[in-house]
């Protein structure tokens, strides 16, 4: 997802008003309990149906839960954006030995005429023998770039010669215009119990990248500069490949879980048989892991997420380079845009704690400090800065079936760069 500045869903003051008034009241069992817990997803149900009452208990073997939000958004970048979320869940079979299957999706449009579409599904199959993961993101967007690496405010690409003629080095930040499409689909056959393997597909299309600093010569712009080093083209490429991937998870549950762990590593290879323009092999590295600190309140949980994609050989378009942003669902390093830092390489950590703030647990909140570094094709090597950043946030459950919830953060990091960031679900 776009990480944006400032933005907050169109009914959470409505929601947040509700949520102040059920906080004063006391309840004899605070047990993590569907029966006692409020969503939002509730709550407008009752707003528009006019009655005050419970909603019953949903069958997620049978017909599972949906849900919908509208929201909006604004950044002097992205300007004005309206928009919806929503979150599904279903089990496709006993819920006592099989996960529960989620599919989210989300959209917007703005009036800098910037615009995304988001679709990621995680599925089980009964007793968890296959699962099926996938995304499909679709979107025009814009990014401020800085270039390669960690360590400094921006670097530049080093003095590069053209056509007989010589640029100097250029350490600055530009704007970055793009249309993208990505398709990613991952299947996993269980091997033992918490163990799978499996293959996929990736296709990954860049098109209509402006280099928007017109007051300067294009060969300035940091895409320019590293696409002529590396043989692409600055307006168009693609990086499509084959996926190995192992994977062991034994999550209590895939959009916000309190306890397990969740490890995955996955070999890329990047194929002009496939469209790609080059040749890349990559090896990715994720790891999560989930300590649930209350028998009473299993909510309350301390996290630690590890995320790596290291490039073993070949080149990568430079819109395809690992950075901030670069997740599945583009939400590694709250505190800075996307992109903000990235290289050929690239390693994240982060550490979260997770609290509930109302009995009801429609309110929730988050601390968390997270640190990233890249490297660069000159004298930046991969660990040898960190960029640190660290917030706060709030939660709302969006759907209590599903665990899904609006996440609105508060980060700040290095170089002054602070700001707001929503999200569907936990960022991890």
């Amino acid at each position: 997802m776009i990480i944006l500045i400032c933005r907050c869903a169109l009914i959470t003051g409505f929601v947040i008003l509700s949520a102040c008034r059920l906080f004063a009241q006391t309840e004899a069992n605070i047990a993590d309990s569907l029966a006692s817990q409020r969503d939002a997803n509730g709550i407008l149900s009752e707003f528009f149906s006019g009655k005050n009452t419970i909603a019953a208990p949903v069958d997620m073997t049978k017909a599972g839960s949906w849900s919908v939000l509208p929201s909006a958004a604004y950044n002097p970048s992205v300007g004005f954006a309206v928009g919806a979320i929503s979150s599904g869940g279903k089990y496709f079979g006993n819920p006592a030995n099989t996960t529960l299957s989620v599919i989210n999706a989300g959209f917007y449009i703005s009036t800098n005429r910037l615009s995304t579409f988001e679709l990621k599904h995680n599925a089980f199959s009964s007793q968890n023998k296959w699962n099926l993961q996938g995304t499909i993101q679709i979107g025009k967007t814009i990014a401020m770039d800085n270039g390669l690496g960690t360590g400094r405010r921006s670097f530049g690409d080093g003095e590069l010669r053209m056509n007989n003629e010589q640029f100097p080095n250029n350490p600055n930040e530009y704007p970055l215009r793009y249309v993208y499409i990505k398709a990613n689909e991952r299947i996993y056959r269980k091997l033992a119990d918490y163990l799978y393997a499996g293959a996929g597909l990736s296709f990954n299309f860049y098109s209509g990248i402006d280099d928007g600093r017109k007051e300067v010569p294009i060969t300035a712009t940091h895409n320019f500069r590293y696409s002529v080093k590396n043989g692409y083209s600055p307006s168009a490429y693609q990086a499509n490949g084959v996926l190995v991937n192992f994977q062991f998870n034994n999550r209590d549950q895939p959009n916000r879980p309190f306890r397990g762990i969740y490890a995955d590593v996955i070999l890329k290879e990047n194929e002009t048989w496939l469209g790609s323009d080059r040749k890349a092999v990559q090896l990715k590295v994720e790891f999560r892991k989930y300590w649930s600190l209350s028998s009473t309140n299993p909510e309350k949980v301390f996290a630690i997420w590890h995320w790596s994609n290291y490039l073993l050989s070949g080149s990568l378009p430079y819109l395809e380079l690992p950075g901030t942003g670069s997740d599945a669902y583009g939400r590694i390093g709250r505190a800075f845009i996307i992109g903000r830092f990235k290289g050929m390489s690239f390693v994240y950590n982060e550490a979260e704690y997770r609290f509930p703030i109302t009995a009801n647990k429609l309110l929730s909140g988050v601390a968390f400090a997270n640190i990233e570094s890249a490297n660069n094709q000159r004298d930046i090597k991969l660990f040898r800065y960190w960029e640190p950043g660290a917030g706060v946030g709030l939660r709302l459950l969006f759907n209590k079936y599903t665990r899904s919830n609006l996440c609105i953060d508060y980060g700040r990091g290095s170089y002054g760069s602070n700001g707001f960031f929503l999200g569907l679900n936990e960022v991890f």
